[in-house]
């Protein structure tokens, strides 16, 4: 009997553990961490997942030990990897927003651009792009690894930190001051460029992708349903902001036709009174867990 082929994946422990699960449900996986165990259990007998740092990720996939994995942006610049990035996945761990490494100083410091740290010390986990960065900008300053509590070591310790924030509230919270942004980053899914060339891989990790990326997707938009009277029908269609023409069906009351819609969840709230004041009836909105276009 012929071995059942398995896609070994690496999916990231730690700050984006959580929300990539919850994309995975969103997506139709069932995904499940138990607790202190490092082999998560899934729903699809050919995904062998494995939880690991993001740090580490894209080099296991780099070497072969992975054939694939999701990772930050960043790490995989890093760590330099030779990996092909399946796609980019615009997700992180509490919004949609690019997490960001950035030029931290003490709300009292002196420093008010990367130039006034000539000859100073930064802390940071990014070590290699931060020296890139400051290299680029002519600035000759000592960068030293941080283990982590990299926000607690301005001024004591060091004259500037690289740290990574979607928010920047946790950095206000230690009265740190952002001088710039040095990287921005989003999850990546990426593959080892040889299991790429595997068919049953590639067939894997597209269909892995397209789900993942309707996910995401779906996350900002909402489908609304309504029901509109034919003498309403021109009014009604002119509010209608649809990603096509909206679904027309006709009721099998004369006159009477089913409209159905994809919005963007933040215009709904004023969407839908407008649509009651241009004669749409029935109106409700439901969730969507996948966009494919």
């Amino acid at each position: 009997m012929a071995q059942e082929k398995k896609l070994r994946f690496g999916l990231p422990a730690g700050s984006l553990q959580e929300a990539t699960v919850e994309l995975f449900r969103r997506a139709g996986y069932r995904l499940s961490v138990r607790a202190r165990s490092y082999y998560p259990d899934i729903d699809d007998k050919e995904i062998s997942p494995l939880l690991l740092r993001a740090q580490e990720i894209s080099r296991y996939v780099e070497q072969g030990a992975l054939d694939a994995g999701l990772t930050g942006k960043d790490w995989v610049a890093e760590n330099q990897s030779d990996v092909h990035v399946v796609a980019d996945l615009k997700y992180n761990k509490s919004t949609s927003n690019p997490a960001r490494w950035v030029l931290a100083v003490p709300d009292d410091s002196p420093v008010r651009s990367v130039q006034d740290l000539q000859g100073k010390r930064i802390a940071t986990e990014l070590v290699g792009a931060v020296r890139r960065y400051l290299a680029e900008r002519g600035v000759k300053a000592e960068v030293e690894f941080s283990w982590g509590a990299t926000e607690v070591k301005a001024p004591r310790l060091v004259d500037a930190i690289v740290d990574i924030t979607e928010t920047g509230s946790s950095l206000k919270a230690n009265r740190l001051r952002i001088v710039d942004t040095v990287v921005e980053s989003y999850p990546q899914l990426i593959a080892n460029k040889e299991s790429w060339k595997d068919p049953w891989i590639r067939h894997k990790l597209e269909n892995l992708a397209m789900m993942l990326q309707g996910a995401i997707i779906a996350q900002s938009k909402v489908g609304l349903k309504m029901n509109v009277h034919e003498r309403n029908m021109e009014a009604v269609l002119a509010k209608l902001p649809a990603l096509r023409k909206p679904t027309v069906n006709k009721l099998s009351e004369e006159g009477w036709y089913a409209l159905e819609i994809i919005a963007d969840e933040d215009v709904v709230r004023d969407l839908i009174p407008e649509l009651k004041r241009a004669g749409a009836e029935g109106i409700f909105e439901y969730p969507l867990n996948k966009l494919i276009f």
